[in-house]
C-alpha cells in the first residue's frame, strides 16, 4: 500500500499538534470520521521507514506488529505463544524440521491470501537482508531449508535442533511477495520502496504520514482475523511525535493526546493523580545492568567486580521509579522460563565488599573507574550516581560518562574501546531461556549487549547444551546451573527492572500487556473508546 504525504486529503485528519486541538472532539482528543474514532497516540519517536526487515526497536515494531502480522504471536501475562497466520504448528523429535499449516482465512490487506510462498519469501528475504530481526534464525536458519509443502503449508529445516525456535518467531513478520517484487531495484530486495509502501495483512494500514511529525493508521473494517471488540474497534490511529516527555504529559492532561508512552518517573507520578487518566503499570522484563569490562583493566578481577557489587545500594533502585521497579533475583529475568531465585545473589553488604577488596591490588581503593551511561536517558545516569555514592566507602571513585548510543555501541566492539562499567537496558524477545542466556555466550561479543566480553568456557558448553536439548525435564537444570555460574561471575551487577508504564485517557479500553513485547507497546487491534 502506498503512503501518501497529504493528511489534509485524508479524510481531512490532523497532521499538526494545534490542528488536532482544533479538530478534537468535546473533551477528548480523539476524531471521529465516519462515525468511527480516531485515536491520538503521543509518541517520543516517529519510525525511520515501514519495512520490518529493516528496523527492530520500540517504535518500529509499534507500527510492524498493527501493519503486517507472525506465524505465531506472544500473548498474555504470563506471556504465552498462540497461533496468528499460522493456526497450528508441530516439530520433529529432534528439534530440527518445525512444520506450520496457515490459516486459510489469512489475507493480505489487497486481498491475496496469506500462503506459504510468502511465508517463505518473508523469512529468505529477512534472512538475506540481515537486519532487524535476522540475528535471531540466521545462525540455525538458511533460506534453502524452508521448503513450501503445499499452499497452506510451509516447513523450516535447521540446521540444528533448536527448542527456542518457536520463540523467536513471533517476530518475524509476513510480507506479500506479489506487491514487493514488481518493485525491487538491483537486488535490493524491495527495501527501497518499502521505505514509503506497505505490503502486510494486519489490522492496519498506514493512511498518510508526515515524515518526523504524524502518521495515520487506517483500521481495516475486513481484517480477515476480525476484532474482538466488534464495531467498537478503533477506525484509526494518528501518532504524533511529541519528542520531549513534559510535552507529551501536557498533551494528555490538556485531552490533546489519548495515549502517551515514554513519561518519566515525575511525569508519571503527576498525571497518576489526575482525574480521566489510567496508568498501565506492569512488572517488566528488560532487565538494567552495570555491565564489567571482564577482560580488561581493574575489573577484570572478580575480586573487584564482587566488591562492587557487594557494596552496591540496591535499595536505592526502586525508589528511581517511586517503586515501579523490581530486583533482580537472578540474571533471568522473572518472565523467563526456567529462572530461579539464585540463594546468593549479592545484596548490599559493605563488610562482604571490603573483604572481597582486600584481594585485590587496590585493598584500600584508591582508583577511579569509569561508567558510561546513555546521554539523554535519565534512569541509567542516576543508576551512575548511585554506584558512585555507593563506592565511596570502598575509596572507589566513579568518573559518570555520558555517550550518544551509536558511540557505545561502537565502544563495545573490543575489550580495549569498552569502559571499565556500562550502565544499559537489556531485552527480553522470548520466554524460552537461550534468548536471556545467549546475550552471554561469546557470540555476543561484539554487539552492544555483549559489552563485558564475558569468558568462561564452562557457561558457553552450558548454553551450547541448552541451545539443542529438546527434553525440558533436561534443559531445565542447565539453565538452573547457568544462572548460579553467571552469577558467581559476576560479569555485571544483576540489578533491577523497570516496570513498563503507557498512560491513557480512561475512555480507552483493551490495553493488553505483554511482558516480552517491547516498551511502549499496545496491540492497537485490542483497543476501544466508551464513549
Amino acid at each position: 500500500m502506498p503512503l501518501k504525504c497529504n493528511l489534509a486529503a485524508t479524510m481531512a485528519l490532523a497532521c499538526t499538534a494545534s490542528f488536532l486541538v482544533l479538530s478534537a472532539q468535546p473533551g477528548a482528543a480523539f476524531e471521529v470520521v465516519g462515525g468511527k474514532n480516531y485515536v491520538v497516540w503521543g509518541g517520543r519517536t516517529p519510525p525511520s521507514n515501514f519495512d520490518p526487515a529493516q528496523k527492530f526497536d520500540a517504535p518500529h515494531h509499534l507500527f510492524d506488529s498493527n501493519i503486517y502480522e507472525p506465524l505465531v504471536k506472544y500473548k498474555g501475562d504470563p506471556a504465552k505463544i498462540v497461533p496468528w497466520i499460522a493456526a497450528s504448528w508441530t516439530n520433529s523429535p529432534d528439534g530440527k524440521v518445525w512444520t506450520f499449516k496457515l490459516d486459510p482465512k489469512a489475507k493480505f490487506q489487497n486481498g491475496d491470501p496469506v500462503d506459504a510462498e510468502a511465508v517463505k519469501y518473508s523469512f529468505s528475504r529477512q534472512l538475506t537482508v540481515n537486519k532487524g530481526v535476522a540475528w535471531m534464525l540466521s545462525p540455525i536458519l538458511k533460506p534453502e531449508n524452508i521448503k513450501v509443502v503445499d499452499a497452506g503449508t510451509v516447513e523450516f529445516t535447521l540446521d540444528r535442533p533448536s527448542p527456542s525456535f518457536i520463540g523467536y518467531i513471533p517476530w518475524w513478520m509476513i510480507v506479500n511477495p506479489k506487491q514487493i517484487e514488481p518493485n525491487v531495484k538491483d537486488n535490493d530486495q524491495g527495501q527501497e520502496w518499502m521505505m514509503t509502501h506497505t505490503a502486510g495483512s494486519g489490522p492496519f494500514a498506514i493512511k498518510s504520514f508526515k515524515q518526523d511529525a504524524t502518521y495515520v493508521l487506517e483500521a481495516r473494517d475486513d481484517y480477515w482475523k476480525g476484532w474482538p471488540q466488534g464495531d467498537k474497534h478503533f477506525g484509526g490511529v494518528i501518532y504524533q511525535v511529541i519528542r520531549e516527555p513534559s510535552a507529551q504529559r501536557t498533551a494528555l492532561i490538556t485531552k490533546h493526546a489519548d495515549i502517551v508512552e515514554g513519561l518519566t518517573t515525575a511525569d508519571y507520578q503527576q498525571v497518576k493523580n489526575t482525574p480521566g487518566i489510567t496508568i498501565e503499570n506492569n512488572v517488566g522484563a528488560s532487565p538494567f545492568a552495570i555491565k564489567f569490562n571482564y577482560v580488561n583493566g581493574p575489573t577484570a578481577d572478580v575480586n573487584l567486580r564482587k566488591a562492587i557489587a557487594y557494596a552496591f545500594d540496591y535499595s536505592a533502585l526502586p525508589e528511581l521509579y517511586n517503586g515501579d521497579a523490581t530486583l533482580m533475583t537472578s540474571p533471568f529475568p522473572s518472565a523467563v522460563q526456567g529462572h530461579i531465585d539464585v540463594p546468593d545473589i549479592p545484596h548490599q553488604d559493605l563488610a562482604k565488599a571490603k573483604e572481597y577488596l582486600a584481594k585485590t591490588k587496590w585493598p584500600k581503593g584508591g582508583l577511579t573507574l569509569e561508567y558510561v551511561s546513555q546521554q539523554g536517558n535519565d534512569e541509567t545516569r542516576r543508576v551512575g550516581l548511585v554506584l558512585l555514592s555507593s563506592l565511596k566507602p570502598l575509596g572507589i571513585d566513579v568518573k559518570l560518562t555520558p555517550k550518544l548510543w551509536a558511540n557505545m555501541v561502537a565502544d563495545a566492539q573490543k575489550p580495549e574501546t569498552a569502559p571499565n562499567m556500562t550502565g544499559l537496558f537489556t531485552a527480553t524477545y522470548s520466554v524460552d531461556p537461550d534468548s536471556t542466556a545467549s546475550q552471554y555466550d561469546k557470540s555476543a561479543w561484539g554487539q552492544w549487549f555483549g559489552v563485558s566480553h564475558y569468558n568462561d568456557e564452562k557457561v558457553f558448553d552450558l548454553i551450547e547444551k541448552g541451545k539443542t536439548e529438546m527434553d525440558w525435564s533436561k534443559r531445565e537444570p542447565i539453565y538452573a546451573e547457568i544462572q548460579k555460574e553467571l552469577t558467581d561471575d559476576q560479569p555485571e551487577v544483576f540489578s533491577y527492572t523497570p516496570n513498563v508504564r503507557l498512560a491513557h485517557r480512561d475512555y480507552v479500553k483493551g490495553y493488553e500487556y505483554c511482558p516480552v513485547e517491547m516498551s511502549g507497546f499496545a496491540d492497537l487491534q485490542s483497543l476501544w473508546i466508551d464513549q
